[in-house]
Order: structure tokens, then C-alpha cells, then sequence
């Protein structure tokens, strides 16, 4: 068979096995006490069984190797060029085993672990089958309804058909038995191209609940390019944009932390929102405060370490700490433009400073995104302006060298619910890495005129200048009066109008937008997809409606009377 180019078929279900001798696996049933052990410790107690109880450290350094040299097999062999990458796992070497045996014409199908199209470390597997045009079908299941009963119901799997000169690929995904592969709705096709333009980066697939999330998609991404486009030069970063993982790691940083107990009473004073030192030799003395204006002094304080929780959507006030415990910020905060929220602990000014300036961040503002997030809670992207502060690794930075006014067009885009309806097709667990914020459609510089930064900075700074300490924010975008007032209904309409524009920049028809804003608005009630179901709930016991989707579609339709059509040509 192989001197013909290999087989006709090639069917297997092959093991599922990370190939890595994982300790507390291992330890669990010969010394139950060491698995029970983390990191230096175990490492010590296992090094100590070599003059304590040799035999088992001979069997662990022998099962040790075995391990070892399977995954340096994998890599040094030449056939799993494409799979034997990070931890190695058996299913991958399989199927690119499959591929290889397969041949011109034959068709190739096993079951496998769904991560063979979605994970980083297949990544370069299954870019080759699209880019190679090899890849048939991906049909991803849920196992939630046991079609294998001893099998974990969480656990996704998906049948993979591989051939040859595939013009698109056929792909449904949480599944949740196999008669769903009968409902058309829930299957759809992607071209090489489509997959390459959805995820120019990876090549990994999209994952879609139904075939008009997919084809709406494939549609976005035709006209809106990503935000950065790995490996092809600096027009491929329009926004210039560099990612700053926070500025303080919440570990290894920790040394640096203070709460307000430790502050007071190391004779640090609350000033605003940060702490300055108390100067004053008798203890027993009324307190005064030396205010130095000069700037080395004016460094001498403790700012916020502001942490993701705290900050929503046009919004650097969502929570605030009240010791070590936090709390959403109440309408009556949030009314009060003198209130800013309180963190669970400070950290040096200078500290601040200092790895901003290493960054050339000059702004008295910052820009970042909540890592943590799903694609089932009220919005998926979360990103907002916050004061010049310290902050926590899980709210990364964008930092670039573009004008203020294109800083609010960015913060605009990333908050709306077009971007957010691509942010749900694609984030598929609970943090929004770099490589999935890279690849969002984001509308570059050259998408705004000068008419459009207008339409969105007015609104973008009244959502945001909310208290004095985004002054400077407002400052930057040409506003030195007071802050705006919290008014809900005034900034429900506001985005709203956001929505509407970049409804239109995104190209989308009304028709689109309604399914972007409630697909079973369009689809029927039964249709297998959903989106901001979340929002929907919550304002339907609220208000009784779902007031975003009345609001966005009045505004789209105002602006269409304005003469604003849907942008169809695209920004490439």
C-alpha cells in the first residue's frame, strides 16, 4: 500500500495521552504523601527517596526515562514534524501518522479530542491540512448527554475526516448527539480563505454554534482586518499597538503591596484615592502633611493597584474593595463624581513610573482588558480607560503612540457589540489571551475620519469622564469642565449609538444586526445559536424589554436617514 502512495482509508480511534510523566499521578498509589506535596516541596521529597527508598526511586527514574524518550523520539524522527510540539500527546502523532499513510484521493477518519483544530500546540497541524487543502470535515461534540457513558461530560470530541484537494471543509461544533449532524442549521462550510482571514495567525478553526454565526462571520472578516497580523510587516500592526501583561504581577510583585491597615500604620495618610508619609518626629503630635510640589517629592506616595474586577465597559468604577473583599460600586457611587473606587492594596508611585516610562507611556490615562472572561457572561471583551494607576497582570495594557481621540475609537470598538458577537464565536475558555485579542476584526486608524472621531469622542468621553480622576483623560480629548453625570438612560442611548456606527463601519444590514443583537430574533426561537442572552435576561426583568436591542436598531435607523450606509468595500 505504500509503495502505491498509501492506504484507500484509514479509520482509528486513537489514544487520548499526554507524554509526560505527571508526578502526582504517579505517587498517588506508591507514596500517596509526596503526591499530596507542590512544587519545591515534592521535587525535595523526591530526591530524598533516593538514599530513603532507592528501589522506588530507580522504578520513577526508569518510568521517567521511558517518558522522556518517547517524546524525544517524536520530535527527532522526522514524521511528527508538525504535532510533536509542546506536550506531546498521542492523539496528535496519530492523526498526522493518518495523514502520512493516506493516499492522493483516500479519505482518512478518526476520533480525537476536539483541541486538534482549536489548541496552540496543533496549531501547525491543522493550519497544514487547510493551507494544504487537506481537511474534509470537523464535526465537535459535547459529551453532556453521555454518548460515551464513561467518558467525563465535559469532554469534547470531534470526528475528523481528512482527504485531499478539498475546495472548503465542513464543520459543525457542540453537538450533543449524532442525529444533530441531520440538522442543517448546525453545519456550515469555510473555505481555506475564510479560515485564513477568521484566523490569520493560528490557521486554527473558528468554532460556531450554527451555520449563520459562521457564514455573518466569514462576511465581518472579509471587510474588517485583524488587529495585529503576525509575520508580515509593520502595516500588518496598523494601530502599533505593543501589550504590557499589566505592571505588577499579583505574585511575584506581592512585595510590593500594601493595604490600607499597613499604610496607616506606617504613618501614610490617605490623600484622594493614593497615601502619602506623615512627616512629624512626636507620634503623639497633631497630624500634618508636608506637601512638596517639586516632581521627586510628588513621587513619594502610594497609588491604587487597580485589578480587572474593577473596571466594566466605559466604566473604571464596577467594583471597589472594601478590605479584602470586593463589591459592585452602587448607583449612588457612581452619581457621586468625588467617588473612586478603593483596591485591595497600593503600591509605589515611583514603581508606577518608572515601568511606564520603560514602555514610553507618557498619558496620565491607561487603556486595558479584563483576561478574565467567557463567551457566557454579560459581554466577552471588556476594556476601558482607567486613571494612571498601578495595575494587576490580569488586566493587560494596550500601549501605542496614537492620538487620544484614536485611543477612544479604539476603546469605542473594542466595547461594541458587533466586535463582541466575533469575540463570542472565538473565545472558547476563560481568558482573553493576546492570541485571540490579535485576531479580532478591529477597524484600523485609516478607517476614521475626522467627522467619524467626532461621533465617537463625544460619546466615548461622556461615558468615560465620569469623576475627576479621568481628568486627564478628558483633558487629552479637549474637555476641561467638570465630569459628565452618571445618567443610565442618557448612556444606554449613547451606546447605543456606538453600537449603530460601528454596525454600519462593520458593514452589517439591519437584518444583520438584529441577529447579531438576539439570533433567535431573526432565526425563530428554536434556532441552535445565541449570543448576549445574558444582557437580554437581565433587562427583560428590568425593563420589562430588551432595551439595548430597541435602542441599537432605533439608532442604526436614524443614522441610516442621515445618509450612513454600511461599509461594503472593506478597510484592506
Amino acid at each position: 500500500m505504500i509503495e502505491r502512495g498509501g492506504f484507500d482509508l484509514v479509520l482509528g480511534n486513537p489514544p487520548w495521552e499526554v507524554v509526560q510523566l505527571g508526578e502526582q499521578e504517579y505517587f498517588e498509589s506508591r507514596v500517596p504523601e509526596i503526591a499530596e506535596m507542590k512544587g519545591a516541596a515534592r521535587k525535595a521529597a523526591i530526591a530524598a527517596l533516593e538514599t530513603e527508598h532507592p528501589e522506588i526511586f530507580d522504578e520513577f527514574a526508569r518510568d521517567k526515562r521511558t517518558f522522556d524518550a518517547m517524546n524525544e523520539f517524536a520530535r527527532a524522527s522526522g514524521r511528527f514534524d508538525l504535532t510533536a510540539r509542546g506536550k506531546v500527546n498521542t492523539y496528535g502523532l496519530f492523526a498526522e501518522h493518518f495523514l502520512n499513510l493516506t493516499r492522493e484521493g483516500g479519505r482518512a477518519g478518526l476520533i480525537v479530542p476536539t483541541g486538534i483544530a482549536t489548541d496552540a500546540t496543533t496549531a501547525p497541524f491543522f493550519g497544514h491540512l487547510v493551507d494544504c487543502q487537506r481537511l474534509v470535515s470537523l464535526h465537535s461534540f459535547e459529551n453532556e448527554e453521555f454518548i460515551f457513558p464513561s467518558v467525563h461530560h465535559s469532554t469534547r470530541f470531534a470526528l475528523l475526516t481528512l482527504g485531499s484537494n478539498t475546495e472548503g471543509a465542513e464543520f459543525a461544533f457542540f453537538l450533543r448527539q449524532v442525529e444533530g449532524l441531520e440538522d442543517a442549521r448546525r453545519r456550515f462550510l469555510l473555505a481555506p480563505s475564510e479560515i485564513a482571514a477568521i484566523n490569520p495567525n493560528t490557521r486554527t478553526a473558528p468554532v460556531f454554534r450554527a451555520r449563520n454565526d459562521a457564514e455573518l462571520t466569514a462576511r465581518i472578516y472579509n471587510r474588517v482586518p485583524v488587529l495585529i497580523h503576525e509575520g508580515t510587516g509593520p502595516e500588518a500592526n496598523p494601530w502599533g499597538v505593543e501589550f504590557r501583561q499589566g505592571l505588577f504581577n499579583m505574585t511575584s510583585d506581592s512585595g510590593l503591596f500594601r493595604t490600607a491597615e499597613q499604610l496607616e500604620h506606617d504613618n501614610w495618610i490617605r490623600d484622594g484615592t493614593d497615601w502619602i508619609k506623615i512627616n512629624h518626629a512626636d507620634p503623639r503630635a497633631p497630624l500634618t502633611v508636608e506637601m512638596d510640589t517639586s516632581d521627586e517629592d510628588e513621587r513619594e506616595r502610594y497609588v491604587p493597584l487597580y485589578e480587572a474586577k474593577m473596571i466594566h465597559q466605559f466604566d473604571h468604577r464596577w467594583a471597589t474593595f472594601e478590605g479584602s473583599e470586593s463589591r459592585d460600586v452602587t448607583q449612588a457611587e457612581k452619581e457621586d463624581d468625588e467617588f473612586d473606587p478603593s483596591p485591595r492594596y497600593w503600591v509605589p508611585k515611583r514603581e508606577v513610573d518608572d515601568r511606564l516610562q520603560s514602555k514610553g507611556w507618557k498619558r496620565d490615562w491607561l487603556l486595558g482588558w479584563r483576561d478574565v472572561t467567557s463567551a457566557h457572561v454579560l459581554r466577552t471583551t471588556i476594556a476601558a480607560a482607567l486613571p494612571r494607576a498601578g495595575v494587576g497582570h490580569t488586566m493587560p495594557l494596550f500601549l501605542f503612540d496614537v492620538e487620544p481621540s484614536q485611543c477612544a475609537a479604539l476603546q469605542a470598538n473594542l466595547s461594541s457589540m458587533p466586535l463582541d458577537f466575533v469575540a463570542r464565536q472565538k473565545v472558547g475558555g476563560n481568558h482573553l489571551t493576546y492570541g485571540y485579542l490579535n485576531q479580532f476584526p478591529i477597524l484600523p486608524p485609516s478607517a476614521y475620519s475626522e467627522s467619524d472621531l467626532a461621533f465617537i469622542v463625544t460619546r466615548v468621553l461622556e461615558l468615560t469622564y465620569t469623576s475627576h480622576s479621568m481628568a486627564p483623560f478628558a483633558r487629552d480629548l479637549g474637555r476641561e469642565g467638570p465630569p459628565f453625570s452618571w445618567d443610565e438612560p442618557r448612556r444606554a442611548q449613547l451606546r447605543a449609538e456606538l453600537d449603530a456606527w460601528y454596525g454600519l463601519a462593520y458593514g452589517l444590514t439591519r437584518e444583520e444586526l438584529r441577529y447579531v443583537l438576539d439570533p433567535k430574533d431573526v432565526m425563530g426561537a428554536d434556532y441552535p445559536s445565541e449570543t448576549f442572552r445574558v444582557l437580554q435576561n437581565n433587562e427583560k426583568r428590568q425593563f420589562g424589554e430588551y432595551r439595548t436591542r430597541r435602542l441599537v436598531l432605533a439608532a442604526y435607523d436614524n443614522l441610516i436617514a442621515e445618509g450612513m450606509r454600511p461599509r461594503t468595500d472593506g478597510y484592506r
